[in-house]
């Protein structure tokens, strides 16, 4: 790649794909989204159309609906739902392309990816958000500090595709960290959507102060159940701050994740069509969750304090 533009496919033209799309084009890099249905014909009529500062702008962008085994790119971002992750990779078997970076979440582990791609599998997880509404994104990028990207190798390696993964976010201003446990990494973030999404009860969830008191005090339960059977499982829980929470009060939990239920991710979360999508992959996330947890004969204690 040295020398060269590097040529960048995103599989999945949501929220994190869009997103991705227009900050790598920003850095000079040469991007193609891979979409299909509606949102391949909008993106071929109108470009990728997004907010930016209130105003909606649109950036052309190379879009394709059919991915060719000859067709070659250093990187492939992988940005679809946690239960379509088997199938977008099925897609890319044929594909000759070197990379595949799975930017989804990942309970069961590593082999059945690898099983699909090889060698090839990359996993990493995205730092950004949003939503898409009328065909428009309103992308939500949060500083570093607060929440970035993470890649890593399977086996922790920092090998110089991952570092030049690392590089290439980081010069497109996406906030990114090179991970040496992604499988830790993983699993605590799925115990923290389990926690925050599925507490949420996004469809029917009242903004008076006393529900908010209550869904932050089950997230604050429902976390730490989870944190903990981790823990006993032997996994090295990251981001550490969920470790930390293990040892703090309840009250002084609760009082983070009441802050964080008055927030506009929180708002955006409510909508009716994220809400119905979220709930599904909560599920999915849920069951695999437990299973693992089952497979070391771990349950969960729900009175943890």
């Amino acid at each position: 790649m040295s020398g060269q533009r590097s040529r960048i496919l995103i599989f999945g033209a949501g929220v994190i794909g869009s997103t991705c799309a227009i900050k790598l084009m920003e850095a000079g890099l040469d991007v193609t989204m891979l979409a299909r249905s509606e949102r391949y014909r909008s993106l071929k009529d109108n470009g990728l159309q997004y907010s930016d500062k209130g105003k909606i702008r649109s950036i052309p962008i190379k879009v394709i609906d059919t991915l060719e085994p000859e067709d070659r790119y250093d990187y492939i971002l992988v940005t679809v739902r946690y239960d379509g992750a088997e199938s977008a990779l099925l897609a890319l078997k044929d594909n000759h392309s070197p990379n595949i970076v799975t930017m989804i979440s990942n309970v069961k582990g590593f082999a059945p990816w690898q099983a699909i791609v090889g060698e090839r599998l990359l996993p990493a997880f995205p730092g950004v958000g949003g939503q898409i509404k009328d065909g428009v994104l309103y992308a939500r990028i949060p500083p570093k500090l607060l929440v970035a990207a993470r890649v890593g190798e399977i086996n922790g390696t920092a090998t110089v595709r991952v570092r030049t993964l690392v590089a290439l976010f980081k010069a497109a201003k996406l906030p990114c960290t090179l991970t040496k446990d992604m499988r830790a990494y993983l699993l605590t973030h799925a115990a923290s959507d389990i926690a925050l999404l599925g507490a949420l009860r996004l469809d029917a969830l009242d903004e008076n102060a006393n529900d908010t008191r209550a869904t932050a005090r089950q997230i604050t339960t429902t976390l730490k159940a989870y944190v903990h059977a981790l823990q006993k499982a032997g996994i090295a829980i990251d981001p550490p701050l969920f470790r930390w929470m293990l040892r703090w009060p309840n009250g002084i939990v609760d009082r983070l994740f009441r802050a964080w239920l008055s927030t506009n991710m929180v708002k955006d979360m409510r909508r009716p069509d994220y809400a119905s999508q979220a709930s599904r992959e909560i599920m999915h996330l849920r069951n695999d969750l437990l299973a693992f947890l089952g497979e070391h004969q771990i349950k969960l204690d729900m009175q943890t304090k």
